[in-house]
Protein backbone atom coordinates (compact mmCIF):
# COMPACT_ATOMS: atom_id res chain seq x y z
CA UNK A 1 0.00 0.00 0.00
CA UNK A 2 1.14 3.19 -1.20
CA UNK A 3 0.56 7.27 -0.30
CA UNK A 4 -1.19 8.50 -3.84
CA UNK A 5 -2.48 11.95 -2.13
CA UNK A 6 -1.90 14.44 0.41
CA UNK A 7 -4.75 17.38 1.31
CA UNK A 8 -4.63 19.95 3.57
CA UNK A 9 -8.02 21.67 4.54
CA UNK A 10 -8.61 24.05 7.31
CA UNK A 11 -11.70 25.90 8.31
CA UNK A 12 -12.95 27.44 11.27
CA UNK A 13 -15.16 26.42 14.74
CA UNK A 14 -16.56 28.83 16.88
CA UNK A 15 -16.66 27.92 20.46
CA UNK A 16 -20.81 27.18 21.17
CA UNK A 17 -20.71 29.52 24.01
CA UNK A 18 -19.37 32.88 22.50
CA UNK A 19 -16.23 33.36 24.29
CA UNK A 20 -14.53 31.11 26.27
CA UNK A 21 -12.06 33.21 28.59
CA UNK A 22 -9.10 31.25 30.26
CA UNK A 23 -5.73 31.68 31.68
CA UNK A 24 -4.26 35.06 31.76
CA UNK A 25 -6.53 37.66 29.73
CA UNK A 26 -6.63 35.28 26.77
CA UNK A 27 -10.05 33.95 25.29
CA UNK A 28 -11.73 31.56 22.05
CA UNK A 29 -14.58 32.70 19.95
CA UNK A 30 -13.10 30.84 17.11
CA UNK A 31 -10.58 28.47 16.66
CA UNK A 32 -8.68 27.60 13.47
CA UNK A 33 -9.01 23.76 12.33
CA UNK A 34 -5.80 21.69 10.47
CA UNK A 35 -7.15 18.42 9.17
CA UNK A 36 -5.14 15.91 6.68
CA UNK A 37 -6.75 13.84 4.97
CA UNK A 38 -4.33 11.03 2.96
CA UNK A 39 -5.51 8.97 0.45
CA UNK A 40 -3.97 5.25 -0.78
CA UNK A 41 -3.86 3.20 -3.86
CA UNK A 42 -5.62 0.95 -1.97
CA UNK A 43 -9.11 2.92 -1.66
CA UNK A 44 -8.77 3.74 2.04
CA UNK A 45 -8.22 7.43 3.32
CA UNK A 46 -6.86 8.61 6.66
CA UNK A 47 -7.40 11.54 8.28
CA UNK A 48 -6.08 13.75 10.99
CA UNK A 49 -6.97 16.94 13.07
CA UNK A 50 -5.05 19.67 15.17
CA UNK A 51 -6.65 22.66 16.23
CA UNK A 52 -4.73 25.08 18.67
CA UNK A 53 -6.06 26.71 21.45
CA UNK A 54 -7.80 29.91 20.32
CA UNK A 55 -6.98 33.09 18.58
CA UNK A 56 -4.07 33.80 20.67
CA UNK A 57 -2.39 31.14 18.99
CA UNK A 58 -3.88 30.57 15.56
CA UNK A 59 -1.55 32.60 13.47
CA UNK A 60 1.49 30.75 14.77
CA UNK A 61 -0.01 27.15 14.86
CA UNK A 62 -2.49 26.87 12.57
CA UNK A 63 0.32 27.84 9.93
CA UNK A 64 2.14 25.18 11.06
CA UNK A 65 0.91 22.04 9.38
CA UNK A 66 0.31 23.89 5.85
CA UNK A 67 4.25 24.67 6.23
CA UNK A 68 5.16 21.14 7.14
CA UNK A 69 3.21 19.51 4.54
CA UNK A 70 5.10 21.75 2.04
CA UNK A 71 8.16 20.05 3.86
CA UNK A 72 7.06 16.42 4.47
CA UNK A 73 4.57 14.98 1.96
CA UNK A 74 6.46 15.07 -1.07
CA UNK A 75 8.81 12.39 0.86
CA UNK A 76 5.56 10.46 2.18
CA UNK A 77 3.94 10.23 -1.03
CA UNK A 78 4.73 6.66 -1.92
CA UNK A 79 5.26 5.46 1.72
CA UNK A 80 3.27 2.97 3.43
CA UNK A 81 0.97 4.50 6.02
CA UNK A 82 0.64 1.58 7.91
CA UNK A 83 4.02 1.76 8.96
CA UNK A 84 3.51 4.40 11.61
CA UNK A 85 6.76 4.34 13.06
CA UNK A 86 8.64 4.83 9.82
CA UNK A 87 6.34 7.92 8.97
CA UNK A 88 6.99 9.21 12.69
CA UNK A 89 10.93 8.57 11.92
CA UNK A 90 11.35 10.31 8.37
CA UNK A 91 8.76 12.85 9.78
CA UNK A 92 11.21 13.73 12.38
CA UNK A 93 13.97 13.35 9.88
CA UNK A 94 12.73 16.10 7.55
CA UNK A 95 11.81 18.50 10.81
CA UNK A 96 12.97 18.95 14.06
CA UNK A 97 10.08 19.33 16.42
CA UNK A 98 6.91 20.87 15.69
CA UNK A 99 4.53 17.77 16.95
CA UNK A 100 1.83 19.49 16.98
CA UNK A 101 2.13 20.12 13.11
CA UNK A 102 3.23 16.49 12.67
CA UNK A 103 0.20 15.13 14.72
CA UNK A 104 -2.52 15.11 12.09
CA UNK A 105 -0.20 13.14 9.62
CA UNK A 106 0.27 11.01 12.68
CA UNK A 107 -2.94 9.97 13.52
CA UNK A 108 -4.26 9.53 9.80
CA UNK A 109 -1.75 6.93 9.56
CA UNK A 110 -2.98 5.33 12.06
CA UNK A 111 -6.90 5.52 10.93
CA UNK A 112 -5.67 3.75 7.23
CA UNK A 113 -3.73 1.08 9.99
CA UNK A 114 -6.92 0.54 11.21
CA UNK A 115 -8.83 0.34 8.46
CA UNK A 116 -6.25 -1.62 6.73
CA UNK A 117 -6.85 -4.56 9.55
CA UNK A 118 -10.04 -4.08 10.59
CA UNK A 119 -9.13 -3.14 13.48
CA UNK A 120 -10.45 -0.22 15.52
CA UNK A 121 -7.24 2.38 16.74
CA UNK A 122 -8.07 1.36 20.52
CA UNK A 123 -7.52 -1.70 19.86
CA UNK A 124 -4.17 -1.04 18.00
CA UNK A 125 -2.80 0.94 20.64
CA UNK A 126 -2.90 -1.77 23.13
CA UNK A 127 -6.72 -2.81 23.79
CA UNK A 128 -9.50 -1.54 25.87
CA UNK A 129 -8.84 -1.11 28.88
CA UNK A 130 -11.32 1.83 29.84
CA UNK A 131 -15.28 1.01 28.37
CA UNK A 132 -15.47 4.49 28.66
CA UNK A 133 -13.76 7.56 29.48
CA UNK A 134 -15.46 10.15 32.24
CA UNK A 135 -15.39 13.23 30.89
CA UNK A 136 -14.79 17.02 32.21
CA UNK A 137 -16.80 20.11 31.23
CA UNK A 138 -14.87 23.71 31.52
CA UNK A 139 -16.51 26.60 33.47
CA UNK A 140 -14.56 29.56 31.27
CA UNK A 141 -13.81 32.60 33.08
CA UNK A 142 -17.35 34.08 33.78
CA UNK A 143 -19.06 35.75 36.35
CA UNK A 144 -20.50 33.56 39.49
CA UNK A 145 -24.12 33.20 38.43
CA UNK A 146 -23.07 32.65 34.97
CA UNK A 147 -20.63 30.25 35.74
CA UNK A 148 -23.49 28.13 38.03
CA UNK A 149 -25.92 28.14 35.42
CA UNK A 150 -23.69 26.07 33.13
CA UNK A 151 -22.51 23.81 35.74
CA UNK A 152 -26.30 22.72 36.67
CA UNK A 153 -26.95 22.43 32.98
CA UNK A 154 -23.46 20.18 32.49
CA UNK A 155 -24.69 18.42 35.49
CA UNK A 156 -27.61 17.38 34.03
CA UNK A 157 -25.84 16.35 30.89
CA UNK A 158 -24.03 14.02 33.25
CA UNK A 159 -20.56 15.61 33.78
CA UNK A 160 -19.51 15.38 36.93
CA UNK A 161 -15.86 16.68 36.92
CA UNK A 162 -15.34 20.29 36.20
CA UNK A 163 -12.57 22.78 35.03
CA UNK A 164 -12.90 25.96 36.32
CA UNK A 165 -10.92 28.38 34.52
CA UNK A 166 -8.19 31.15 36.70
CA UNK A 167 -5.24 32.28 36.04
CA UNK A 168 -6.41 36.24 34.84
CA UNK A 169 -6.68 38.03 38.44
CA UNK A 170 -5.26 36.17 41.65
CA UNK A 171 -7.29 37.70 44.11
CA UNK A 172 -10.20 37.34 42.19
CA UNK A 173 -9.47 33.71 41.72
CA UNK A 174 -9.21 32.53 45.15
CA UNK A 175 -12.86 33.67 45.64
CA UNK A 176 -13.89 32.05 41.74
CA UNK A 177 -12.42 28.94 43.55
CA UNK A 178 -14.37 29.14 46.62
CA UNK A 179 -17.48 29.70 44.77
CA UNK A 180 -17.38 27.14 42.34
CA UNK A 181 -15.98 24.27 45.07
CA UNK A 182 -19.10 25.35 47.02
CA UNK A 183 -21.09 24.54 43.96
CA UNK A 184 -19.75 21.06 44.00
CA UNK A 185 -22.60 18.12 44.72
CA UNK A 186 -21.11 14.78 46.10
CA UNK A 187 -18.98 12.77 43.73
CA UNK A 188 -18.52 15.92 41.86
CA UNK A 189 -14.78 17.35 41.60
CA UNK A 190 -12.92 20.44 40.10
CA UNK A 191 -10.08 21.27 38.75
CA UNK A 192 -8.70 25.09 38.96
CA UNK A 193 -7.03 25.77 35.86
CA UNK A 194 -4.39 28.81 35.79
CA UNK A 195 -2.94 27.47 32.39
CA UNK A 196 -0.12 28.96 33.10
CA UNK A 197 -1.51 32.94 34.08
CA UNK A 198 0.10 33.11 37.59
CA UNK A 199 3.17 34.06 38.36
CA UNK A 200 4.70 32.03 41.27
CA UNK A 201 4.15 34.35 44.22
CA UNK A 202 0.17 34.55 43.04
CA UNK A 203 0.00 30.95 42.49
CA UNK A 204 1.78 30.33 46.23
CA UNK A 205 -1.07 32.99 47.43
CA UNK A 206 -4.52 31.31 46.08
CA UNK A 207 -2.86 27.79 47.36
CA UNK A 208 -3.12 29.08 51.04
CA UNK A 209 -6.03 30.82 50.82
CA UNK A 210 -7.96 27.61 49.36
CA UNK A 211 -5.98 25.80 50.82
CA UNK A 212 -8.94 23.91 52.65
CA UNK A 213 -10.70 23.33 49.50
CA UNK A 214 -10.71 19.92 47.76
CA UNK A 215 -9.76 20.84 44.57
CA UNK A 216 -6.94 20.48 42.21
CA UNK A 217 -4.55 22.83 40.97
CA UNK A 218 -3.44 22.81 37.39
CA UNK A 219 -0.73 24.51 35.30
CA UNK A 220 0.05 27.19 37.65
CA UNK A 221 3.00 29.07 36.54
CA UNK A 222 4.27 28.80 33.13
CA UNK A 223 7.61 26.30 33.69
CA UNK A 224 7.68 23.22 35.49
CA UNK A 225 10.34 24.79 38.09
CA UNK A 226 8.05 27.43 38.23
CA UNK A 227 5.51 24.58 39.48
CA UNK A 228 7.32 22.85 41.71
CA UNK A 229 7.89 26.03 43.68
CA UNK A 230 4.20 26.37 44.06
CA UNK A 231 4.43 22.99 44.87
CA UNK A 232 6.44 22.67 47.66
CA UNK A 233 3.79 24.59 50.03
CA UNK A 234 0.44 23.57 48.56
CA UNK A 235 -1.23 21.01 50.06
CA UNK A 236 -3.75 20.52 47.11
CA UNK A 237 -2.81 17.18 44.60
CA UNK A 238 -0.89 18.98 41.39
CA UNK A 239 -2.00 18.54 37.59
CA UNK A 240 0.48 19.36 35.14
CA UNK A 241 -0.03 20.35 31.42
CA UNK A 242 1.15 22.51 28.78
CA UNK A 243 4.89 21.77 30.44
CA UNK A 244 4.71 18.16 29.35
CA UNK A 245 5.62 18.22 25.72
CA UNK A 246 7.51 14.59 25.38
CA UNK A 247 8.88 11.87 27.10
CA UNK A 248 11.88 14.01 28.71
CA UNK A 249 9.97 15.98 30.83
CA UNK A 250 7.69 12.50 31.68
CA UNK A 251 11.21 10.87 32.81
CA UNK A 252 11.65 14.75 34.58
CA UNK A 253 8.20 14.49 36.46
CA UNK A 254 8.58 11.12 37.69
CA UNK A 255 11.88 11.29 38.65
CA UNK A 256 10.72 13.84 41.49
CA UNK A 257 7.43 12.80 41.40
CA UNK A 258 7.16 16.19 40.53
CA UNK A 259 2.75 15.95 39.62
CA UNK A 260 0.33 14.18 40.51
CA UNK A 261 -1.59 13.76 37.65
CA UNK A 262 -0.47 13.97 34.56
CA UNK A 263 -2.64 15.95 31.33
CA UNK A 264 -1.53 14.39 27.90
CA UNK A 265 -2.65 16.56 24.91
CA UNK A 266 -2.18 14.35 22.06
CA UNK A 267 -0.57 17.47 19.77
CA UNK A 268 1.23 18.52 22.24
CA UNK A 269 3.32 15.34 22.37
CA UNK A 270 3.87 14.83 18.39
CA UNK A 271 0.96 12.58 17.79
CA UNK A 272 -0.39 9.34 19.22
CA UNK A 273 2.95 7.46 18.61
CA UNK A 274 4.67 9.56 21.18
CA UNK A 275 1.74 10.10 22.85
CA UNK A 276 1.09 6.43 23.76
CA UNK A 277 4.78 5.95 24.64
CA UNK A 278 4.92 8.63 27.08
CA UNK A 279 1.35 7.65 28.95
CA UNK A 280 2.86 4.15 29.08
CA UNK A 281 5.57 5.41 30.81
CA UNK A 282 3.79 7.59 33.44
CA UNK A 283 1.52 4.79 34.20
CA UNK A 284 4.32 2.18 33.92
CA UNK A 285 5.24 4.60 37.30
CA UNK A 286 1.80 4.63 38.60
CA UNK A 287 1.10 8.16 37.28
CA UNK A 288 -2.26 9.27 36.53
CA UNK A 289 -3.64 10.56 33.36
CA UNK A 290 -5.94 12.67 31.57
CA UNK A 291 -6.08 11.87 27.94
CA UNK A 292 -7.31 14.88 25.66
CA UNK A 293 -6.18 17.53 23.35
CA UNK A 294 -5.47 21.31 22.75
CA UNK A 295 -8.89 21.76 20.75
CA UNK A 296 -11.02 20.52 17.93
CA UNK A 297 -13.59 18.98 16.37
CA UNK A 298 -14.42 15.46 15.38
CA UNK A 299 -11.20 14.40 14.19
CA UNK A 300 -9.50 15.01 17.36
CA UNK A 301 -11.95 14.06 19.61
CA UNK A 302 -11.87 10.64 17.74
CA UNK A 303 -8.25 10.02 18.47
CA UNK A 304 -8.87 11.30 22.47
CA UNK A 305 -11.44 8.68 22.42
CA UNK A 306 -9.51 5.68 21.35
CA UNK A 307 -6.53 7.31 23.07
CA UNK A 308 -8.73 7.57 26.30
CA UNK A 309 -10.33 3.71 25.41
CA UNK A 310 -6.56 2.23 25.45
CA UNK A 311 -5.70 3.62 29.09
CA UNK A 312 -6.30 1.29 32.13
CA UNK A 313 -9.51 3.05 33.61
CA UNK A 314 -8.05 2.73 37.16
CA UNK A 315 -5.12 5.48 35.50
CA UNK A 316 -7.39 7.66 33.59
CA UNK A 317 -8.66 10.66 35.45
CA UNK A 318 -10.61 12.08 32.85
CA UNK A 319 -11.03 13.15 29.00
CA UNK A 320 -13.30 15.60 26.81
CA UNK A 321 -15.64 15.98 24.30
CA UNK A 322 -13.74 18.42 22.26
CA UNK A 323 -16.46 18.26 19.22
CA UNK A 324 -19.75 20.11 21.57
CA UNK A 325 -17.15 22.80 21.73
CA UNK A 326 -17.79 23.92 18.66
CA UNK A 327 -20.83 24.95 16.69
CA UNK A 328 -19.39 23.49 13.06
CA UNK A 329 -17.87 20.33 12.23
CA UNK A 330 -14.90 18.40 10.99
CA UNK A 331 -16.07 15.11 10.52
CA UNK A 332 -18.53 12.96 10.38
CA UNK A 333 -19.41 9.83 12.72
CA UNK A 334 -16.54 9.12 15.22
CA UNK A 335 -16.83 9.13 19.23
CA UNK A 336 -20.32 9.33 21.39
CA UNK A 337 -20.60 11.55 24.68
CA UNK A 338 -23.20 10.22 26.46
CA UNK A 339 -23.91 10.51 30.09
CA UNK A 340 -20.93 11.91 31.07
CA UNK A 341 -18.85 9.67 29.11
CA UNK A 342 -16.69 9.57 25.93
CA UNK A 343 -16.92 6.19 23.92
CA UNK A 344 -15.19 5.59 21.25
CA UNK A 345 -16.44 3.79 18.14
CA UNK A 346 -15.41 -0.45 17.16
CA UNK A 347 -15.20 0.09 14.12
CA UNK A 348 -12.29 -0.17 11.84
CA UNK A 349 -9.49 2.98 11.98
CA UNK A 350 -10.47 5.97 14.16
CA UNK A 351 -14.12 5.70 12.98
CA UNK A 352 -14.88 9.30 11.89
CA UNK A 353 -14.42 10.35 7.90
CA UNK A 354 -14.13 14.16 7.41
CA UNK A 355 -16.92 16.85 6.54
CA UNK A 356 -15.76 17.68 3.20
CA UNK A 357 -18.84 20.34 3.27
CA UNK A 358 -17.77 21.87 6.42
CA UNK A 359 -13.87 21.57 5.26
CA UNK A 360 -14.29 23.37 1.94
CA UNK A 361 -11.85 23.24 -0.55
CA UNK A 362 -8.31 22.07 0.39
CA UNK A 363 -5.72 25.07 0.84
CA UNK A 364 -2.67 22.49 0.04
CA UNK A 365 -2.83 19.41 -2.58
CA UNK A 366 0.44 17.37 -2.95
CA UNK A 367 0.34 13.73 -5.47
CA UNK A 368 -2.53 12.58 -7.57
CA UNK A 369 -4.65 9.54 -7.41
CA UNK A 370 -3.67 7.27 -9.64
Amino acid sequence: MKITRIRIYQTDLPYIGGSYGWGAGNAITTARASVVVIDTDAGLQGCGEFTPCGENYMIAHSAGVPALAGLVAPALIGEDPRQVARIERLMDHLVQGHGYAKSPFDAACWDILGQATGQPVWMLLGGRLSESAPMYRVAPQKPADETRAEIEGYRRDGYRQFQIKVGSNWAEDIARIHDTVAMLKTGESAMADANQGWRVDNAIRVARATRDLDVILEQPCRTYDECQQVRRVADHPLKLDECLTGIDMARRIVADRGADICCLKISNLGGLSKARRVRDFLIDHRMPVVAEDSWGGEITTAAVAHFAASTPAEYLVNSTDLMNYNTRSTGLGGPEARGGHLFATDGPGLGVRPDFKSLGPPVAEYGALT
